[in-house]
């Protein structure tokens, strides 16, 4: 049996190959015909250039039907799918081609000046252009290509990507992702999350990384189904694919900017039947507005570049905002304390994770791996958290993002919650900076509500002082327009840290 994740893939096309796989801005549809033969072209073309089952692709393009078809020819001829970063500068790039010896590059046309000699320079030799319209030399090359080509046969365990993880301290990860990985990820997903024939799902998400890439891709491939392919989220082309979709996955970014359109009501999602947000928290406040707007209940969801998807709220159950849902089926789920004891519902500790989607460590690097691994074999996330009586995950933030100041534990997410509270602010964001008496400080940086007044050092001290304990309450309060994110919305606390480290900053 090939365990491919693309043989997993074609056992689940629409007999009719004439079926849309995407549907793009300019109204033009391409099949799944379509795509299976210029998949075909870009494999064997990659095969043709002497690459072989377990070599690397780096590919660093911005958003394209080719870019995804690229993807899939990769899958299909053996070779380790390398996704970067459209944004990262040559310094960055530089670092990962040398780290994971690819043996050919796909990148921007605009690269190509600072690209082609660092690849000579490591020894790469073939370098190719993709733009975001689909053009390049790489479709020139595989033009002529053959249109048929047999998927190669891979192993479960055998690597099908490397996704390097944002790290904010030290050289980033490259995470080590299998055929069985992902296969066992979009199964799950897939039948969680209910998709069914005739489901659209609206495609506003970049490629290079997890969510758009594996969760919303893998999930309408695995349906043989359609999904409107964005080049980037518009609010208002979502509003009018609602009208003719089914489902949306988006980041918390995509929801709030969503609210601040008129039309989003009951009635311009009639026609939707799932909301799915994802990479980073979502507020409660955003949870219930939206509730309150379309009578849709936004359903969140929990995972990690180095596993795929952890656990879901409930298709059919209740979606309880502020936590993560469940465990997904196959998944195993533990929160524990410093001695690796289980924790008792509602105490906060480490989460740890185990099963089938879950990577097998990270490339070259095996001191990680006896780091980031249990020695009964479950990988530590670095994310703490807490269960409900009922077995619903709540997120509490990042280890790493732990305050420990004056020897108490603060959990930023709890101190970022009460702030969150104060009418005349939008959000809020917790840090622990450098402090000669306590060790370290906590930080308060804030986003007034537009429209409200902002909010004083001295009021959101005195609002916190009333409902946290005095090693709680943060030391200074920083009022800004807006919070620093990286591209999936994710706040880039490392920044904050970075910017109030100094003191009267």
């Amino acid at each position: 049996m090939n365990e491919n994740l693309y043989s997993l893939f074609e056992s689940r096309f629409p007999a009719d190959r004439a079926s849309p796989l995407l549907i793009l801005d300019d109204g033009r549809e391409l099949s799944y015909g379509e795509a299976e033969r210029t998949c075909a072209r870009f494999a064997s073309f990659l095969a043709g250039l002497g690459l072989a089952p377990g070599d690397r692709v780096a590919v660093q393009v911005e958003k394209s039907p080719e870019a995804l078809l690229l993807y899939l020819a990769c899958l299909r001829a053996g070779l380790v799918y390398l996704p970067l970063n459209s944004a990262y500068q040559e310094g960055e790039v530089g670092y990962f081609l040398e780290n994971a010896e690819p043996g050919a590059v796909v990148a921007q046309p605009k690269s190509l000046p600072w690209l082609v000699p660092l690849a000579a320079r490591l020894g790469i030799l073939h370098v190719f252009s993709l733009d975001e319209h689909g053009a390049g030399n790489l479709v020139e090359a595989a033009r002529g290509a053959p249109e048929a080509f047999a998927t190669v046969a891979r192993r479960a365990d055998d690597l099908a990507a490397i996704l390097y993880t944002s790290g904010t301290t030290g050289r980033s990860k490259g995470a080590m992702i299998t055929h069985r990985n992902l296969a066992s990820n979009a199964t799950v997903l897939h039948a969680f999350w209910g998709f069914r024939p005739g489901d659209v799902l609206v495609h506003m998400l970049p490629l290079f990384h997890v969510h758009g890439l594996f969760v919303a891709c893998h999930c309408v491939l695995m349906n043989g189904s359609a999904m409107r392919f964005h080049a980037k989220f518009d609010a208002r082309r979502a509003l009018e694919d609602f009208g003719r979709s089914t489902v949306f996955m988006g980041v918390p970014t995509f929801y709030t900017r969503l609210l601040g359109e008129a039309g989003l009501d009951r009635e311009s999602c009639g026609r939707m039947r799932l909301f799915i947000s994802g990479s980073a928290p979502l507020l409660a406040e955003t949870h219930e507005e939206f509730e309150r707007r379309t009578g849709h209940r936004i359903l969140e969801r929990y995972g990690m570049t180095e596993t795929g998807m952890l656990t879901s709220n409930p298709l059919a159950g209740e979606r309880r905002a502020g936590t993560v849902g469940l465990p997904l089926p196959g998944t195993g789920v533990r929160v524990v304390d410093d001695e690796g004891s289980a924790c008792p519902a509602g105490e906060i500790g480490h989460i740890q994770v185990t099963g089938d989607n879950v990577l097998p460590g990270y490339w070259r690097m095996p001191e990680k791996n006896k780091e980031e691994f249990t020695a009964d074999g479950w990988f530590r996330t670095g994310d703490v958290g807490s269960f409900s009586p009922d077995g619903y995950l709540a997120i509490v933030g990042r280890s790493k993002d732990l305050i420990i100041t004056g020897g108490y534990n603060v959990y930023p997410k709890e101190v970022e919650l009460a702030i969150d509270e104060l009418p005349a602010v939008a959000e809020s964001a917790v840090v622990g900076v450098p402090h000669p008496d306590f060790g370290e400080a906590v930080i308060a940086v804030v986003v007034p509500r537009a429209g409200s007044a902002a909010p004083t050092e001295a009021e959101v001290v005195a609002w916190l002082r009333s409902r946290l304990a005095n090693f709680k309450v943060p030391k200074r309060v920083h009022v800004v327009e807006e919070l620093p994110r990286n591209t999936m919305g994710k706040v880039q606390k490392n920044v904050l840290r970075d910017r109030y480290a100094t003191p009267g900053a």
